[in-house]
């Protein structure tokens, strides 16, 4: 293809995406870009975030390796890279721990952005908000940026989606917009009552009913290591290997063993 440039990372980005765009291959932008755009919030940052669903990321690599950067496959369960130099893309088609798959929903309501010069589609808020309320991690917690895209975005939301999105997760849900209604005491009323009451509604229910998940514990979705000694030495279930998660024994190995070397 001839499309491999040096420069600056943003040459990179921007040849990336119109080689994607070229190709028919559907993309959207999220990561600190499009939290820019959507909060204002400017984070300096060396990689790129796109996400795409999973049958595109081969197709992707393919046009990338063809046009002679260095791309793979860096975590079968969720994350595929291309480098240029010290620049990278990530190409994620799934969350860390095996949930929030990226699929045709993704590119239903989104907005579009000038983004390097290049009309693009960003991830809708409320699935930046679902991927990020997961991250808790000991290096990394995302709540922040929760609480951003809500205060920016909560007019916007589509707020029954929102809720469905996180399904049997609605926990995670609620405790982030309880800690919203704490950083912003002012703006409270942002998040709908008739969403806080019905999830005030599904605890009142769940507390007056027998639990039935077992010695399970959902940590591991929240954090790849402060949750380990749950599973691996108190008997814990763990909730990656449950049937809605799509992580596999040995890709939980490879997931885990990246906490002291990073790809």
């Amino acid at each position: 293809m001839g499309k491999h440039v040096s420069g600056t990372g943003d040459e990179f980005y921007r040849t990336a995406m119109k080689t994607l765009e070229e190709a028919g291959i559907p993309f959207l932008v999220g990561g600190a870009y499009a939290l820019r755009e959507y909060t204002g919030v400017v984070r300096d940052t060396k990689d790129f975030d796109i996400f795409l669903c999973k049958e595109s990321v081969e197709p992707a690599l393919q046009l990338f390796r063809g046009a002679g950067y260095r791309a793979g496959i860096a975590f079968e369960h969720w994350l595929a890279k291309v480098h240029h130099g010290e620049a990278f893309i990530d190409m994620v088609f799934r969350a860390g721990n095996g949930l929030c798959d990226v699929d045709e929903r993704w590119f239903e309501r989104v907005r579009t952005a000038n983004l390097l010069g290049i009309k693009v589609r960003l991830v809708p808020a409320e699935f930046m908000i679902w991927q990020k309320a997961y991250i808790m991690e000991r290096e990394r917690f995302d709540g922040a940026d929760v609480n951003h895209l809500i205060r920016s975005c909560a007019v916007e939301l589509n707020w029954p989606q929102l809720v469905a999105l996180f399904g049997p997760d609605w926990r995670v849900l609620m405790s982030h917009l309880i800690v919203f209604g704490f950083v912003y005491p002012e703006d409270r009323g942002l998040v709908p009552h008739s969403i806080l009451d019905e999830l005030l509604r599904r605890l009142g229910s769940e507390n007056h009913s027998p639990h039935s998940d077992g010695r399970l514990c959902q940590g591991t979705l929240l954090s790849r290591q402060q949750y380990l000694a749950d599973v691996e030495r108190w008997g814990y279930a763990d909730a990656r290997l449950s049937s809605r998660s799509h992580m596999s024994e040995s890709e939980i190995r490879h997931w885990t063993d990246a906490i002291d070397n990073p790809v």
